[in-house]
C-alpha cells in the first residue's frame, strides 16, 4: 500500500475515494472524504483526505473553494515528513493557481512538487498519481516537454505498481500540445500529434483494453478525433472510435464538459455546417483553461473559412494567434523574471536562462520571434524614430505542405527567411510572426520607402528557384504596410492597430492579385 501504510484510520474509505476520482466520479468522492475529515483523529488520514478533496474540487471545477481547500490541506501536511504528500499537494496547488490566474504562484508550486516527488524513496501507486497530476499542471501551463516527461514517469511507476498502461494514457496532454501548435500557425504539426493520439486509441481498442481507459481520457480522445475532422482529416467512424460516443464520456469532469461542447462545434464544421458551429461557439460556456484561450477563436476561424468568409476567418485566426502569444509572453515573464530569482535552485536558474534565449528566437528560421519583435519596435519608437511595419504572407504555401509534406514546408520557410533578409536595407528588422507569416520593420522610414522594400521582397521571392526545391508549387509573397503612430503607454494598442491596418492592406493586395 506504500504511503497508506502510514495511515491508521479509514484506509478502505480513502482507497474507495481515490478509485472514484479515477473514474471521474469526484462528487461522490468528495462526500466520502468530507466524512473522513470530520471524524478522523489520524493526522495522516486527515492529510490524505484533504489532499484528495482538493483534487476532487479541481476535477469538478469548483473554483470558489480552491483557496480554502489549499489552506486546509497545507496546514495538515506541513508537519508530516512525507515527500509524496508535499509533492502531490503542490502539484494540485499548481493546477488551482493556474485556474485562478496566479501564474507566479503556479510555477513556484510546480518546482516544489517536482522536488518533493523526486525525493520519494519508495515510490508506489500514490506517487504515480502525484506525477500524473504534476504532468497535468505542466500541460495546462503549456510546458509540454515537462508534461510528457512527468506522465512518462507516472506511467513507469504505475506499471511497477500494477496500474495498467492505459490508465496513464493521458491523451489530454498531447491534445493540448496539438492545439497549441495550431494556435501558433502549425496546423500540420497539430494534425501529426492528433493522428498519434488516434493511433494510441486504436492500439488500446485492438488489444481489448479500452475499458481500462479513464472516462476523462475517452473524452479527450473524442475531442482529438473531432478536432482532426474540423481540420479536414479523415477520422475513424467505427462505433468504438466514434467522436460523438467518446465525447459523451467524462462523467462529472468539468474539463470533459468543456471538450464536449467544443467537440460538437468541431463536428458541425466537419459535417459542412459552419453556421451551426458559429452559433454553438456563441452560446458555449467553457473555461479558457481547458484547451487555451485561443481555441474558441481558432475554431471560429475554421468555421468562417468553411462558410467562405475568408476575411472574417483571417481576423479570427489572427485573434487566436495573439491570444496564444499573449499567454506565452505572460507565462515567460513570470517564469524568467520572477520564479528563477526567488527559488534557490541552480539547475532551475540555468533552465531559465536557456528558456529566455528560446523565448526570443524562432527555432526553425533563426529569426527573431514576435516577442523580440515587439521589444524592438518599442525601443525604436521610444527613441523618437518613425516606424513602418510590413506583414508578409506567403502565397502557395498550403499547396507546398499538401503536395510535398511538412519537411518541404519547413525548407520553404527557411529559404523565405534568407531571401527577405538578403534584400532588406541596412538596419531593417525581420521576424517570423508565426506560421507562414513574416514581419519586417523599417525604422526611420515612411510609406514611400516601404513600397520600394515591398517591391524588392516580392521580386526576390518571385525569382527564387522554387521549382528545384518544391517542384510544381510556386511560392509568392503578399505584403501590407502600416505606420506605428504612438509611443509610451499607448504603444501596445498602437501596435495592434498597425498590425490590423497592415493585415487589411495585405488582404486587399491578395484580392487585387486574384482579380487580375
Amino acid at each position: 500500500m506504500g504511503w497508506l501504510n502510514r495511515v491508521n484510520d479509514q484506509v478502505d474509505v480513502l482507497t474507495r475515494a481515490r478509485a472514484l476520482q479515477e473514474v471521474s466520479r469526484s462528487a461522490e468522492s468528495c462526500l466520502l472524504l468530507d466524512g473522513v475529515i470530520r471524524s478522523t483523529g489520524d493526522p495522516y488520514a486527515r492529510a490524505d483526505a484533504l489532499v484528495q478533496r482538493l483534487s476532487a474540487l479541481i476535477n469538478l471545477g469548483r473554483t470558489a473553494e480552491y483557496t480554502r481547500a489549499i489552506e486546509e490541506a497545507s496546514a495538515a501536511v506541513r508537519d508530516l515528513a512525507e515527500p509524496y504528500l508535499h509533492g502531490h499537494l503542490n502539484a494540485l496547488a499548481a493546477l488551482a493557481a493556474h485556474h485562478q490566474g496566479a501564474l507566479d504562484r503556479c510555477v513556484t508550486h510546480l518546482v516544489k512538487a517536482a522536488r518533493a516527488l523526486g525525493a520519494v524513496e519508495d515510490p508506489d501507486r500514490d506517487t504515480a498519481w502525484g506525477w500524473h497530476d504534476l504532468a497535468m499542471a505542466y500541460s495546462y501551463l503549456s510546458f509540454h516537454g515537462y508534461a510528457l516527461g512527468a506522465i512518462e514517469r507516472a506511467r513507469q511507476l504505475g506499471l511497477a505498481a500494477g496500474i495498467p498502461e492505459e490508465t496513464f494514457a493521458a491523451p489530454g496532454i498531447r491534445l493540448r500540445n496539438a492545439v497549441a501548435l495550431d494556435h501558433n500557425g502549425d496546423s500540420d504539426g497539430c494534425l501529426r500529434v492528433l493522428r498519434d493520439v488516434a493511433a494510441d486509441l486504436g492500439r488500446f481498442l485492438r488489444g481489448g483494453r479500452a475499458d481500462e481507459l479513464r472516462p476523462s481520457s475517452l473524452a479527450a480522445y473524442g475531442y482529438a478525433a473531432a478536432r482532426r475532422a474540423a481540420l479536414g482529416d479523415q477520422v475513424e467512424t467505427a462505433t468504438d472510435a466514434d467522436p460523438n460516443r467518446l465525447l459523451g464520456h467524462g462523467a462529472d469532469s468539468a474539463r470533459a464538459r468543456d471538450m464536449r461542447q467544443l467537440g460538437q462545434v468541431c463536428l458541425a464544421i466537419a459535417a459542412g455546417n459552419p453556421i451551426e458551429a458559429i452559433t454553438r461557439l456563441d452560446t458555449a460556456r467553457v473555461s479558457n483553461e481547458t484547451l487555451g484561450a485561443a481555441e474558441r477563436a481558432r475554431l471560429r476561424s475554421i468555421a468562417y473559412g468553411r462558410a467562405g468568409d475568408h476575411a472574417a476567418a483571417h481576423r479570427a485566426d489572427r485573434h487566436a494567434f495573439r491570444l496564444a502569444a499573449q499567454r506565452n509572453d505572460r507565462l515567460r515573464d513570470v517564469y524568467i523574471d520572477g520564479i528563477a530569482a526567488r527559488i534557490d535552485h541552480e539547475e532551475m536558474r540555468r533552465e531559465a536562462a536557456r528558456f529566455e534565449g528560446e523565448a526570443l528566437t524562432d527555432p526553425l528560421t533563426g529569426l527573431p520571434n514576435r516577442r523580440r519583435l515587439e521589444r524592438y519596435i518599442a525601443a525604436v519608437v521610444a527613441g523618437g524614430e518613425r516606424v513602418v511595419i510590413g506583414v508578409c504572407d506567403l502565397d502557395g504555401f498550403k499547396a507546398v505542405n499538401t503536395r510535398h509534406g511538412h519537411h518541404s514546408g519547413d525548407l520553404v520557410l527557411q529559404r523565405i527567411a534568407g531571401v527577405i533578409n538578403r534584400v532588406m536595407r541596412r538596419g531593417d528588422f525581420v521576424a517570423r510572426y508565426g506560421g507562414d507569416e513574416f514581419v519586417v520593420v523599417l525604422s526611420g522610414a515612411g510609406m514611400t520607402e516601404a513600397a520600394e522594400v515591398a517591391r524588392r521582397i516580392e521580386a526576390a521571392v518571385r525569382t527564387e528557384d522554387w521549382e528545384a526545391l518544391v517542384p510544381g508549387t510556386p511560392v509568392g509573397v503578399t505584403i501590407g504596410f502600416a505606420e506605428v503612430r504612438a509611443s509610451g503607454p499607448g504603444l501596445r494598442d498602437a501596435l495592434g492597430a498597425a498590425f490590423e491596418t497592415a493585415d487589411r492592406e495585405m488582404l486587399a493586395a491578395k484580392n487585387r492579385s486574384r482579380a487580375s
